[in-house]
C-alpha cells in the first residue's frame, strides 16, 4: 500500500484549443523542445514508483500508443549506423520494466468517467492521475513527492497550487485547512466556481493520488453538464469516507492546454536544453536588439 505502481493518463480528449493542429494528432503529442508532452507525464509517473501505465484513449489517439510501442526498424537503423547516443534515448522512452495498457473511453463524457475506465486495470490499489496538459518542471518530480505524503498518510492526495482569483472559474478548487508545511487537509472542493463564490484561490492541477474507494463514489455521481462526470464531484462524495490531503508541491507548472502555456514551457525548456541551450538564448537576445 505504500507505493503507487499504477499511474493513469486521461489522453480521449480532442484538443480543440490547437486545432487544426491536433485535427488528427493527439494534443498529448506535441512537442516540448524534442519530447511530447505525454512523455513527460510518463516519466513522472515512473519517478514516482509506477510500473503500469494506463492510458484511457479516444479515436485519433492511435500516435499515442506508437510512441510508447518497440520500433524495431528505427533502432536498427540507428545502432547500423552508430548513432548510440539516439539509439540509448529511443530504448529509453520506455523502461523494460514499465508496461502500457489502452483502455478505449467510448465516448468523453468527463474527467471522472475516463478515470472510471480504469477500474478493471486498477482494481484495489491506490494510483495516481495525471493531466498531460499540466506540465511541471520540479526536483524531485511532482508525483514523486505527493507519493512520498502517501505513504505517510495512507490516503487520497491532490495537487495544488495558488491562482489568481479572477482564474478560480478555470479550475477545481479546494477548502481546506493546514497541518503542515504545505499540507492541507479538505474541508470541500467546488468545481470551477465563480470569484466571488471561490472558497480559497488554491487550485488543483492536474496530480492525483487516489484510493480505489473513488470508483465507488465515481459510480454514484449525477452526470452533469454534457452527460459528463466529474471527478471533482467524487472527491467531493469520497470526503464523506476518508480523509483527503491536498499536497503544495513545489516545482514550476506549465499550463499546456492553452497555446501561451504551451508556448512558454518550450521557451523555457529550450533555454535548459543541452543542445541548444547556448545558440537558442543568444537567438532570443537578438530578437530583443
Amino acid at each position: 500500500m505504500n507505493k503507487i505502481t499504477k499511474a493513469v493518463f486521461p489522453v480521449a480528449g480532442l484538443g480543440t484549443r490547437f486545432l487544426p493542429a491536433t485535427k488528427a494528432s493527439p494534443k498529448e503529442m506535441l512537442p516540448i523542445v524534442d519530447k511530447p508532452l505525454i512523455q513527460y507525464a510518463a516519466e513522472e509517473a515512473i519517478a514516482a514508483g509506477a510500473t503500469e501505465l494506463i492510458f484511457i484513449t479516444g479515436r485519433n489517439k492511435r500516435s499515442i500508443e506508437d510512441h510508447f510501442d518497440n520500433a524495431s526498424e528505427l533502432e536498427a537503423l540507428l545502432e547500423a549506423n552508430g548513432k548510440k547516443e539516439m539509439l540509448d534515448t529511443l530504448k529509453g522512452i520506455l523502461p523494460s520494466h514499465v508496461s502500457c495498457i489502452f483502455i478505449r473511453q467510448p465516448k468523453a463524457l468527463g474527467l471522472g468517467h475516463a478515470v472510471l475506465c480504469s477500474k478493471p486495470v486498477v482494481g484495489d490499489n491506490p494510483f495516481s492521475v495525471i493531466l498531460a496538459d499540466d506540465l511541471i518542471d520540479a526536483n524531485p518530480p511532482a508525483m514523486q513527492q505527493m507519493a512520498d505524503v502517501y505513504a505517510r498518510k495512507q490516503c487520497s492526495v491532490l495537487g495544488v497550487e495558488d491562482v489568481l482569483l479572477s482564474e478560480t472559474a478555470s479550475y477545481g478548487i479546494v477548502d481546506a485547512f493546514k497541518v503542515e508545511e504545505n499540507l492541507l487537509q479538505l474541508k470541500g472542493i467546488v468545481e470551477k466556481p465563480k470569484p466571488a463564490d471561490a472558497p480559497s484561490t488554491l487550485a488543483v492541477v492536474g496530480r492525483y493520488i487516489l484510493t480505489p474507494k473513488i470508483f465507488d463514489c465515481l459510480e454514484k455521481v449525477k452526470p452533469g453538464k454534457g452527460g459528463e462526470t466529474q471527478l471533482t464531484d467524487g472527491i467531493a462524495d469520497l470526503m464523506g469516507v476518508e480523509d483527503i490531503f491536498a499536497y503544495r508541491f513545489t516545482g514550476k507548472r506549465y499550463d499546456c492546454g492553452s497555446k501561451l502555456g504551451f508556448m512558454k514551457a518550450n521557451v523555457e525548456f529550450a533555454l535548459k536544453h543541452p543542445e541548444i541551450a547556448k545558440d537558442f538564448s543568444s537567438y532570443l537576445n537578438s530578437l530583443m536588439k
